[in-house]
């Protein structure tokens, strides 16, 4: 990834994603996914290996272990909005002024409101 981020694929922007609502447990990560609880372990090991995360006792429940995003964490997101604030200036000069906003509507008519998931 031309950020310096290229350790990281789309399927960790979904955990970023569900992450940046607060800290959760493996277990909680896997079920906003939508994944098992083994495939969310995967992701949060390569994430913690490559420093975006950490794992921090949880003060309510000592057997969990909270996942918290680390400041590398933080710049990867920054860094994927910042990417696709890009994308989106490139459809705005590409578009004519007055269709803009059109082209906005149409998009919203596609998209699905609500969180972001992977497609498994």
């Amino acid at each position: 990834m031309r950020r310096g981020f290229d350790d990281v694929r789309p399927v960790h922007g979904f955990a970023f994603g569900v992450l940046s609502e607060g800290p959760t447990t493996t277990s909680g990560l896997a079920a906003a996914l939508g994944t098992s609880k083994q495939a969310a372990a995967q992701l949060v090991d390569h994430l913690v290996q490559h420093g975006y995360l950490t794992r921090e006792s949880d003060a309510r429940d000592r057997r969990a272990q909270l996942l918290v995003v680390t400041a590398r964490g933080h710049a990867c997101t920054a860094a994927a909005e910042q990417s696709a604030a890009e994308v989106v200036q490139s459809w705005r000069e590409s578009v004519p002024a007055q269709a803009f906003p059109v082209f906005v509507d149409v998009l919203h008519g596609i998209a699905r409101p609500g969180r972001l998931r992977p497609a498994w």
